[in-house]
This record gives structure tokens, C-alpha cells and sequence, in this order.
């Protein structure tokens, strides 16, 4: 909704653009009529009680204006409307580039989901399998009853973490579905873990300031600064005389074929120059404002590159501490998934508690959910960071 919306101002803004560009030119048309009349004999010169007679008449006229743009006030208009459409034009790209940048984040996050749903799964299967080996010991009388229940406790637990993921998967499912025009309910998107984030697009540091030119909301402040700059231009020429030339030209007869004979002819030409003396100040009053807009576009140019610049720099550094963590992460999985394998043997051959086992189990889980979050968190960072430089 909002891709159509900004779709339809650009629309409008070219079509202002047009009407603007329309001045450049002259103005010609041409009428066609007829009339039928009877005047008094007061309007005819006659005596008063004189008896008059209605007449038609016909006539044909050709006509034409133009402004001679002495002060640069059309010229200056037709910039500033270019100005307010290249404007538009670039709010479109940020919300297409903002749309475009939702439906990946949203994307990753769905896929980030589904990895953390996978992880949930083997630790599901896992509390099953202890769950079975727990029981048989029970049976056997080799442990007591609080083992058992406390695996059971573990099972419950893990199953409810990876139905409250589900549910989040469900709502990011439904976000995107939104973000792609779809109806919530039809749209289906098949589990696609996200594996591995090196396959994202690597962005180095020290890239050119340059490529912020290239950032649609820094195009738009900029094209803004230039309209407001242009619309200076006409409120000035406002102050000097406007010179506009005007012709006409066509025929009258009493029957149509009179109307184009030579005989029938009649035209006028002349010129019309116009400058306003007493306005109270209205013209002067619309610089000064013409020149706070320009002071407030500058501002807001400004803010657009300072804002631009803090933002590349922010997914630079979370890129840069993501891939520092990433790296931690991994060899934390690898040491908890060997912690967690030597519990269980310990657990096996009786030489360590339960709770020892839960522990280590408990370890691998958080370390490995954490590992596939840090995956979404590097693919959402890297997205942004491509926004960022638009």
C-alpha cells in the first residue's frame, strides 16, 4: 500500500512538472459560436417605439498568449517543479528500497527460526532418548524415582520452547506474507533452515562516502534543497513587471460562409505589461519565507548525510562484532558438544550424577540455540548495511 501511494505522488508530481512546462510556451485557442440577438432602438440609435428586427450572427476566432519570461519566473518554476518530481520519484525508491530491505530481514528471520526449530528438534529427541534409557534404569532399580522425573521435566520444557518458536514462525510467516502482498492465511512458506551466513555478501570497511550518493532519501533531501532553492527564483521575479503578448484574430458574418471571407476578417495584437506597486508586503514576505524553506531543506539535507553515515557505520561494527562472536560461538559448540558426550558416558557407567548430565545437555542446547541465532543476527546486520548504503 504504501509502494502504491508514493507510485501515485510521483504520478502527480510529473504531471505538476508538465503543467509547469506548459508556460514555456504560447497559449493558443480558438472558439467557434453563434448568437441570435434583437437589440432596443435605444441600443440601435433609432426613436424610441422604432420597431427593430432580431439577427443572427457567427463567428469564428483564433486566439493566442504568451509571457516573455524577462525575470526568469517560468524558468524558475518549471526547475522547481522538476525539483518536486525528481523528489517524488526518490521517496519512491526509499520506500521500494525499505520494502525490499523488510521482505529479506523478514525473510532471514524466518529462515533464522527455522534453524532454531531444528536445534529444538534434536534436543526434543534428545530428552526422548534419556527419557527411554532413564525409565529402563528406573525399571531395573539401578535409579530412583527423582531421575526420571526430572528428565520428564527436561522433555516437557524443550517441547514448549520449540512450540513457542513455532508460534513465531507463524507470526514472521505472516509478516511476510503482508510484505508480499498476500493474504495471511494462503500464504505458506516451506521450513529452508538458514545453515550458514558466509554465504552472505561480504561488504568491506573504507568504503567511499561516495556511495551514499546513491541512497534515495539523500537524493530526495537533496532535490528538495533544489526546488527550494528554484522557488526563490519565482517568488523574486514576483517583484518585476511581467510582459505578456496577446493576439487575436477571426471573423463575423450573418450566415456561417461570411465568417471566413476576407471581408469578414478582424484581429487584435498587443502587449500587456504588469508589476504590482502596493502589495503590503506580500511579495516580500514570500522571499523571506522562500528562504526559511531553503534554510529548513539545507538542514534536513544535512541530517539525511549524518544520519546515512551513522547508520553504514553501525552495521559495519555489528558486522565486525558478529563475526567476532561467531567465531567464539563455534568453538563453544564444539567444546559443549564434547562435554556433553563425555556426561553421557560418565551418566552410562555410573560414575557421575544426573544433574551432572542435565547440566552439560542443557550447556550444548543454549550454546547451539545461540550459535543459529547469531546466523540471523549476521544476515539481518548484513542486509541493513546494504540499505544503508542504499
Amino acid at each position: 500500500a504504501n509502494l502504491s501511494v508514493a507510485a501515485s505522488r510521483v504520478k502527480q508530481a510529473r504531471a505538476i512538472a508538465g503543467i509547469a512546462e506548459a508556460d514555456r510556451i504560447p497559449q493558443v485557442g480558438v472558439g467557434i459560436g453563434a448568437q441570435r440577438a434583437r437589440l432596443s432602438p435605444r441600443e440601435s440609435n433609432l426613436p424610441q417605439g422604432a420597431g427593430t428586427e432580431a439577427y443572427t450572427s457567427y463567428s469564428a476566432r483564433l486566439s493566442a498568449s504568451y509571457e516573455v519570461d524577462l525575470f526568469g519566473r517560468v524558468a524558475a518554476g518549471v526547475s522547481a517543479a522538476r525539483g518536486d518530481a525528481a523528489t517524488s520519484e526518490a521517496n519512491f525508491r526509499s520506500v521500494l528500497l525499505a520494502l525490499q530491505a523488510d521482505v529479506a530481514q523478514t525473510y532471514f528471520r524466518l529462515r533464522a527460526l527455522d534453524a532454531e526449530l531444528v536445534t529444538l528438534a534434536d534436543t526434543v529427541r534428545l530428552r526422548e532418548e534419556s527419557i527411554n534409557v532413564t525409565q529402563r534404569r528406573f525399571d531395573l532399580g539401578d535409579i530412583g524415582e527423582f531421575d526420571l522425573s526430572r528428565a520428564r521435566t527436561e522433555l516437557s520444557t524443550a517441547r514448549a520452547e520449540a512450540i513457542g518458536v513455532q508460534r513465531q514462525r507463524a507470526t514472521t510467516e505472516h509478516a511476510l506474507a503482508v510484505l508480499l502482498g498476500k493474504p495471511a492465511a494462503d500464504y505458506v512458506a516451506g521450513p529452508s533452515p538458514l545453515l550458514d551466513a558466509s554465504l552472505m555478501p561480504a561488504i568491506p570497511a573504507g568504503l567511499p562516502s561516495s556511495l551514499l550518493e546513491r541512497r534515495p532519501d539523500i537524493v530526495a533531501a537533496q532535490r528538495a534543497m533544489e526546488a527550494s532553492n528554484a522557488r526563490i527564483g519565482v517568488a523574486r521575479a514576483a517583484m518585476f513587471p511581467a510582459l505578456t503578448i496577446n493576439a487575436d484574430g477571426g471573423g463575423v458574418g450573418g450566415v456561417f460562409s461570411e465568417v471566413f471571407k476576407w471581408s469578414s476578417r478582424s484581429w487584435v495584437l498587443g502587449a500587456l505589461a504588469s508589476m504590482p506597486i502596493i502589495d503590503g508586503g506580500r511579495n516580500r514576505n514570500n522571499i523571506v519565507r522562500s528562504e526559511a524553506v531553503l534554510e529548513e531543506s539545507v538542514g534536513t539535507y544535512r541530517q539525511s548525510v549524518l544520519v546515512a553515515f551513522a547508520e553504514v557505520e553501525d552495521n559495519l561494527a555489528g558486522l565486525r562484532i558478529l563475526a567476532g562472536q561467531a567465531g567464539e560461538i563455534d568453538a563453544a559448540v564444539v567444546s559443549a558438544r564434547r562435554s556433553a558426550d563425555l556426561a553421557q558416558k560418565l551418566y552410562d557407567a555410573g560414575r557421575s550424577s544426573y544433574l551432572e548430565l542435565l547440566d552439560a545437555q542443557r550447556n550444548l542446547a543454549v550454546v547451539e540455540r545461540t550459535a543459529v541465532q547469531l546466523r540471523g543476527e549476521r544476515a539481518l546486520t548484513t542486509v541493513a548495511l546494504i540499505r544503508a548504503l542504499g
